[in-house]
């Protein structure tokens, strides 16, 4: 496997950068823009995702980075459960629903393979690497 250099390579965050945009799109329907409280939620859910991957990878090491990992998946799942509310209210339609719950589960399972592959790789970190390795970008 290849190394990664910056959070943006990370697919689970490229994943969501894209439902987070699509997020941002369907709160601004007339009838969402308007539910202040569910609309708030959703996109807060939606942008803890990628700011839990990218603050998990810089802090350098897998432990942390699976922590903030965990956190990132549990937005997802709440960004699912939020999901059948702004159904249920007519602010999206069943389309819309299925596409955007589809994304977010597949977030879901990036994250989990991601996961168990740090769980089980020999790798730490960045933070954990001596000398000029530990200096590298």
């Amino acid at each position: 496997m290849a190394s990664i250099q910056r959070f943006e390579e990370i697919e689970a965050w490229q994943k969501s950068r894209e439902l987070t945009r699509r997020i941002y799109q369907i709160t601004l329907k007339e009838k969402f823009a308007r539910d202040f409280t569910l609309k708030d939620q959703i996109k807060r859910a939606a942008i803890s995702i990628t700011s839990n991957i990218a603050e998990g990878f810089e802090r350098g090491g897998n432990r942390e980075f699976i922590q903030f990992l965990a956190i990132a998946k549990g937005s997802a799942s709440e960004l699912k459960s939020q999901l059948y509310p702004a159904l249920d209210a007519g602010y999206i339609d069943q389309k819309e629903f299925d596409e955007l719950y589809q994304l977010a589960h597949s977030i879901v399972l990036l994250i989990s393979g991601f996961m168990k592959y740090l769980q089980q790789s020999e790798l730490r970190g960045r933070k954990f690497k001596t000398g000029n390795e530990a200096q590298q970008p």
